[in-house]
């Protein structure tokens, strides 16, 4: 559908955003924003959106547009679907064009290279007074099971209970069961961080490393991530949730993760820079762990099942090489780091 009005927007029409917008869709119109009017055109022509969630129609109610202008409408909730490497710059575009009144919601699990913001950071950096109103989503969002009305649940932060109060009231529903926290950070960080775990789960995998293995490697890789969110003002149960352990078993097990593929394909001895044109999105992952090491030199944080996935993506080291690092390290406190 290409013309009218929609209170809710979704910026960006890869596989979550489309999911998004039809879930949003199913309560009334939505705007759903392509990066260009080729994309749009495309999307409207199909029907679906054939390179991401292939046989899945997006419906009527889904207003397919390139135009930032048509955002002004989206006075309810703007949904920011889009890789972390990309949101500030069209958060910058299209800062002009959003509501004051409007939500506005990040699904992105990633953390900003350099500066190591985490995504809200960054929206209320590029939309000036629009702090109070971000919020964060992440959970167990395996894309395509959402779209196919499979259940699913997610977690919802703000540091405002009236504002994800508000997006589980526009988002929600029977089949997308959503909960709320104020730990914004936590729930930012978990999202961000289980995606270099789901990296080691899929190298586990394609080594037939076993399920005691991949078990043992996923849980310490939680310690990490909880003891650089303590670090940095996080409530360590978030990680306990579904932005933690439910996101970690999600992305950890399925052959839908893109976290997860990378890993195999590390596992099977293929080079990064091979892999990364591949994938079917982005691996966030691939990214994040530059940042997530950032910050815990900052912080003072031991992490080295991230050092090591650096080291296999970036450094040319083999993933054999790396398990064996990982066992061959000095055993320790299971609870350090975390009181």
């Amino acid at each position: 559908m290409t013309d009218g009005l929609a209170p809710r927007a979704v910026v960006g029409a890869g596989t979550w955003g489309t999911t998004l917008a039809l879930l949003l869709s199913r309560s009334g119109p939505v705007t759903l924003l392509a990066r260009d009017e080729a994309h749009a055109e495309r999307l409207r022509s199909d029907g679906q959106n054939e390179r991401y969630l292939p046989g899945v129609p997006i419906g009527e109610r889904v207003h397919v547009s390139a135009d930032p202008a048509t955002l002004a409408a989206a006075t309810e909730l703007v949904v920011l679907a889009l890789p972390s490497a990309a949101m500030r710059s069209t958060v910058r575009a299209i800062a002009p064009s959003l509501s004051p009144a409007a939500v506005l919601l990040s699904v992105a699990k990633g953390i900003e290279t350099g500066s190591l913001r985490r995504m809200s950071e960054v929206i209320g950096e590029e939309v000036p007074g629009a702090e109070a109103r971000v919020a964060a989503l992440s959970g167990p969002n395996l894309a395509l099971e959402i779209a196919r009305g499979l259940p699913a649940g997610s977690v919802v932060a703000a540091t405002d209970d009236a504002i994800s109060e508000r997006v589980v009231a526009i988002l929600g529903g029977r089949t997308f069961r959503l909960y709320r926290n104020r730990d914004i950070v936590g729930v930012e960080l978990a999202g961000a961080l289980k995606n270099i775990v789901a990296i080691v789960a899929g190298a586990a995998d394609e080594l037939q490393a076993g399920d005691n293995a991949k078990a043992a490697m996923t849980t310490r890789g939680l310690a990490e991530m909880t003891r650089l969110g303590v670090a940095m003002g996080a409530n360590p149960l978030t990680f306990a949730g579904l932005a933690g352990i439910g996101d970690i078993m999600a992305t950890c097990s399925s052959a839908l993760s893109r976290n997860h593929r990378l890993g195999v394909e590390l596992a099977a001895g293929k080079p990064w820079a091979e892999i990364e044109g591949t994938l079917p999105g982005v691996a966030e992952g691939a990214y994040t762990v530059r940042a997530a090491i950032a910050l815990a030199d900052r912080h003072g944080v031991d992490m080295p099942i991230a050092r090591e996935v650096h080291a296999v993506l970036y450094e040319g080291k083999d993933v054999r090489a790396s398990v064996v690092d990982l066992l061959a390290r000095e055993s320790r406190d299971e609870l350090s780091g975390l009181a």
